[in-house]
């Protein structure tokens, strides 16, 4: 009894493994895992998409505030876009970068680096950018800030700081000098 119990199991074994494959069952629980993550694992892909978005604009208003603020030192006026140099187009997939005023004028007291939104859902940036005469020693120096708004906006939407206002305002973040 014992030796045609084990030739059964041999050939049931032999013929499960000309059955091999998956069942349809099967197939679907792994679908459905599939799914299940990726509906995790989505928003935050997307969010952090927007956030790298938004270092773009971080980085070039950052690097025009600092670019404005060595052309002060050499020329002693804040100069206009196509002076600067640094190689920044004014308008990216994400991004339109302007000047406020558009042609800084010759009082020194300061502009604005606007980096409106064209996308949906990014957040808008402001540099501040001014100088300031220190009354003991009667030395001019320039000042810079960068701000970001608090929430994002809308396609095709500005920050709302105008104007070398010399802080960010109530709608915007200050992220630092």
């Amino acid at each position: 009894m014992k030796t045609e119990f084990k030739t059964k199991f041999l050939q049931h074994l032999n013929i499960k493994k000309q059955e091999e494959g998956f069942t349809l069952i099967e197939l679907l629980v792994v679908v459905i895992i599939i799914g299940i993550l990726a509906a995790v694992a989505l928003p935050s892909l997307l969010s952090q998409a927007n956030k790298a978005k938004q270092v773009e604009a971080r980085n070039n208003v950052g690097a025009m505030n600092r670019a404005q603020q060595a052309f002060f030192l050499e020329k002693g006026r804040f100069g206009a876009y196509d002076e600067l140099g640094v190689g920044i187009q004014t308008q990216t997939t994400n991004y339109e970068y302007t000047f406020d005023p558009k042609e800084p004028d010759t009082t020194n007291t300061g502009l604005a680096i606007l980096a409106s939104t064209l996308t949906n859902g990014l957040k808008p940036y402001t540099g501040l950018v001014w100088s300031e005469v220190d009354a003991t020693t009667s030395q001019s120096t320039t000042r810079a800030l960068l701000c970001e708004e608090k929430l994002p906006a809308a396609k095709a939407s500005g920050p709302s700081v105008t104007g070398a206002a010399k802080d960010c305002g109530t709608d915007m973040v200050n992220l630092g000098d």
